[in-house]
C-alpha cells in the first residue's frame, strides 16, 4: 500500500514537473514571438530612416532660398517628397504622384484646377483608348498569332533570336505597354524553353524578350507614358510639340538598331558558338488557321488607326481623338470585338492616375520658376553653362539620362522628374528643346541594371523554372549602358542632326 502510494506521488511529482517544463518552453517561445512580431511591427521605423531623413535635408534646402516665392518653394518640395518617396520606398508610383500633388494643391504651390484639369488632359485620353486598342488586339489572338508565325520558321537558336526580335519591335505599336507586350510573349518563351531544355539558352532568351521589349518602346510616341508625358511638358516649355509620324521617323531607326545590337550582344555573352547552331524544333500554334472575323475587324480598325495617325499633319485630327474613335468602334455593340468593360478593365488606370498627377508636378515646377532657379544654380556651380563643345554636352545628357533608372525606378516618375529640368538645361545653354526632349526620352527608355527597373523585366526573372539572375541583368546592363551611350553619339551625327534634331 505504502509502495503505490509513493508510486502515485512520482508520478504526480513528474507530471507537474512536465507541466512546468512545457510552462517554460511555452515561455521561452512566446518570448521569441512576441520579440519577432515586435521586430516586425516596428521593421517600418527602420525602413523610414532614409526617406525621412532626406525630407528634412529637403525642406531645410527649400526653406533657406530667398529669391524664390513661397508657391515655388512647395512645388520644389513636393516634387522633392515625390522622387525621394519614389526611389527609397516600395509605395505605390501612382499612391505617392496623387498624395504628394493634393498636399502641394493644398500648400499653395499649384491651383486646384490644375489637379482636376490634368486629368482632362488629351494625354490621358490618348492613353485610355492605347489599353482598349491592346486588350482587342490580345483577346483576338492577332499578337500571339504573329510572334508564333515568326518564331515558328526559325530552326536554330541564333535564327529565333533574330526573328523573335523582330517581332518585338512592330509590336510596340500595338500593345500599348511594356508589361502587355511581356505578357503574351510568355508562351512562346515557354515552348522555346521547352524545346531547348538547356538553362543557358533559357536564361539568355529571358533577357532577351525584356531587353528588347524595353529598348525598343522608342518607336513610338503612344507606347510608353512617359513619352506623353515628356511631350506634353515639351508644349508647356517650348510650345511645340512631336507629332506620331515625326517621333516614328526620329525613334523607329533607333529603336531598331538598338534592339538588333541587343540580341548581339546577349548572344554572344551569354551563348556559346554551339548553343547558338544548335537546331530546334518549336512547335507552332494556329499552324494553317484563316483569320478569324475578329482578327479581321481588329486589324483592320488598328490599321486604319495607324493611317490617320501617320497623316496628323494633313487631317489635323489629333492622335488622341483617332484613338479614342478606334476604341470606341472596337467595342462597338453586334460589330465590335470585345465589350465596353471588358476594354475599360485591360486600362491600367493606376498609370493613368500616375501621368495626370506627374503632368501637375511638372507644370508645378515650370510655372513657378522653380525648375529654372535649380538648372541656374547648378550651372553657376558647374560652370557648365560655358561649355561651347556639343559633343561633351551629348555625352553627359545621354549619361544622365541612361542612368537615371538607377536612382529612379518608375519610368513615368523619371520622365516628370528630368523632362523639365532637361528643358530649362537646354534653354539655358540655347540648344533645341525637341532635341534635348528626345534624347533624353530615348536615354529613359533604357532601365535594365536592376528587375525592378521594369515589370517585364520581373515578369521574366519570376517564371517558373530557372530564368536569369540580377548578377546576369547586372553584367549585361555594364555593357549594353556603354553601346546606348555609344549609338546615341552615332544616331545623332550620323542620322538625328540631318532630319531636325540637331542640339
Amino acid at each position: 500500500m505504502s509502495k503505490a502510494r509513493d508510486e502515485a506521488a512520482k508520478s504526480e511529482e513528474s507530471l507537474w514537473a512536465r507541466i512546468d517544463a512545457r510552462a517554460v518552453e511555452v515561455g521561452k517561445k512566446s518570448k521569441k514571438e512576441v520579440k519577432g512580431v515586435a521586430a516586425r511591427r516596428y521593421r517600418w521605423v527602420v525602413d523610414a530612416i532614409l526617406p525621412f531623413s532626406l525630407v528634412i535635408v529637403v525642406g531645410i534646402g527649400v526653406v533657406l532660398p530667398q529669391t524664390l516665392p513661397t508657391p515655388a518653394r512647395v512645388a520644389m518640395f513636393a516634387f522633392a517628397l515625390a522622387a525621394i518617396m519614389w526611389s527609397t520606398t516600395s509605395l505605390n508610383a501612382a499612391y505617392v504622384a496623387l498624395g504628394v500633388t493634393v498636399l502641394m494643391v493644398l500648400a499653395g504651390g499649384s491651383p486646384q484646377e490644375r489637379l482636376f484639369d490634368a486629368l482632362a488632359s488629351d494625354v490621358i485620353w490618348l492613353m485610355i483608348g492605347a489599353f482598349v486598342l491592346g486588350a482587342a488586339i490580345q483577346s483576338t489572338g492577332l499578337a500571339a498569332r504573329l510572334t508564333n508565325l515568326v518564331v515558328g520558321r526559325a530552326r536554330k537558336v541564333s535564327s529565333i533570336f533574330w526573328l523573335l526580335t523582330s517581332v518585338l519591335v512592330p509590336l510596340t505599336f500595338f500593345i500599348p505597354s511594356t508589361s502587355g507586350r511581356a505578357a503574351i510573349t510568355i508562351p512562346v518563351f515557354n515552348s522555346i524553353a521547352d524545346a531547348a531544355d538547356d538553362p543557358r539558352i533559357t536564361r539568355a532568351l529571358a533577357l532577351l524578350i525584356p531587353t528588347v521589349i524595353l529598348v525598343a518602346t522608342i518607336v513610338s510616341i503612344i507606347r510608353a507614358g512617359s513619352h506623353l508625358i515628356a511631350n506634353d511638358l515639351l508644349q508647356q516649355v517650348a510650345g511645340t510639340r512631336i507629332s506620331f509620324a515625326k517621333w516614328a521617323l526620329y525613334g523607329v531607326p533607333f529603336g531598331v538598331a538598338a534592339s538588333a545590337v541587343s540580341c548581339w550582344v546577349i548572344q554572344r555573352m551569354f551563348l556559346n558558338a554551339e548553343r547558338r547552331d544548335r537546331r530546334l524544333e518549336v512547335p507552332r500554334s494556329e499552324k494553317q488557321k484563316p483569320l478569324k472575323t475578329a482578327e479581321k475587324k481588329t486589324l483592320g480598325v488598328a490599321a486604319v488607326m495607324l493611317a490617320l495617325w501617320l497623316t496628323e499633319g494633313f487631317h489635323h485630327v489629333e492622335i488622341a481623338t483617332v484613338t479614342l474613335v478606334g476604341a470606341l468602334v472596337l467595342t462597338l455593340p453586334m460589330f465590335g470585338v470585345l465589350a465596353w468593360k471588358d476594354g475599360l478593365k485591360a486600362v491600367s488606370w493606376n498609370l493613368v492616375i500616375f501621368v495626370g498627377a506627374a503632368l501637375v508636378l511638372g507644370k508645378a515646377l515650370i510655372e513657378t520658376g522653380a525648375a529654372q532657379w535649380i538648372i541656374e544654380g547648378v550651372f553657376a556651380v558647374s560652370g557648365i553653362a560655358g561649355a561651347e563643345s556639343r559633343l561633351l554636352i551629348l555625352l553627359a545628357l545621354a549619361f544622365i539620362v541612361l542612368t537615371s533608372h538607377i536612382y529612379m525606378t518608375s519610368h513615368s516618375a523619371r520622365a516628370a522628374a528630368l523632362v523639365p529640368a532637361l528643358l530649362y538645361l537646354g534653354n539655358s545653354l540655347n540648344l533645341n528643346p525637341t532635341t534635348v526632349m528626345f534624347i533624353g526620352t530615348v536615354g529613359m527608355n533604357y532601365c535594365l541594371t536592376f528587375p525592378v527597373s521594369s515589370k517585364a523585366l520581373l515578369m521574366f526573372q519570376e517564371l517558373e523554372g530557372e530564368t536569369f539572375q540580377p548578377a546576369d541583368l547586372l553584367r549585361l546592363s555594364a555593357v549594353l549602358l556603354i553601346v546606348h551611350l555609344i549609338l546615341i553619339v552615332i544616331f545623332y551625327y550620323g542620322y538625328w542632326q540631318w532630319i531636325g534634331l540637331a542640339l
